[in-house]
């Protein structure tokens, strides 16, 4: 299979939306999230692999694209259970910190759906290649 330009946009856009969502992770975890227990380690990891998984899906193979669905799929899901039934005795309300809640919301929503182009792109291109064969 050869490389097209759409797989390389999808990939840096991946890896833009993954640094813009780790970087308000760390953000907040400098800004007081690291004296709460289980929630400061927890972002302060998040931000760490959101920065290696923007590496990775640059250079790595599409298994780097599921893995950072995942991680954003699941901030997302973190975020949500903060506002409702909360996280290890954490909760928050609405979009505070503001503007990081919501940017950081975005960058992730972002980050799942251009995953989703790209795997389906490159389950496309996989189809193609193997009817060629």
């Amino acid at each position: 299979m050869s490389i097209r330009p759409v797989d390389v946009l999808l990939r840096v856009g991946i890896s833009a939306a993954l640094v813009v969502g780790g970087y308000f992770h760390a953000d907040l975890y400098g800004r007081g999230y690291r004296y709460i227990h289980f929630i400061g380690p927890s972002f302060l990891v998040q931000a760490a692999v959101s920065f290696a998984l923007a590496v990775l899906v640059l250079v790595g193979p599409w298994t780097m694209r599921l893995a950072a669905a995942g991680l954003a799929g699941g901030s997302l899901v973190a975020f949500a259970l903060s506002r409702t039934t909360g996280i290890a005795g954490f909760s928050e309300i609405g979009w505070d910190p503001a503007p990081q809640a919501a940017l950081s919301v975005a960058a992730e929503v972002i980050t799942v759906i251009l995953c989703a182009a790209s795997l389906l792109l490159y389950r496309r291109e996989a189809v193609r290649y193997e009817a060629r064969s």
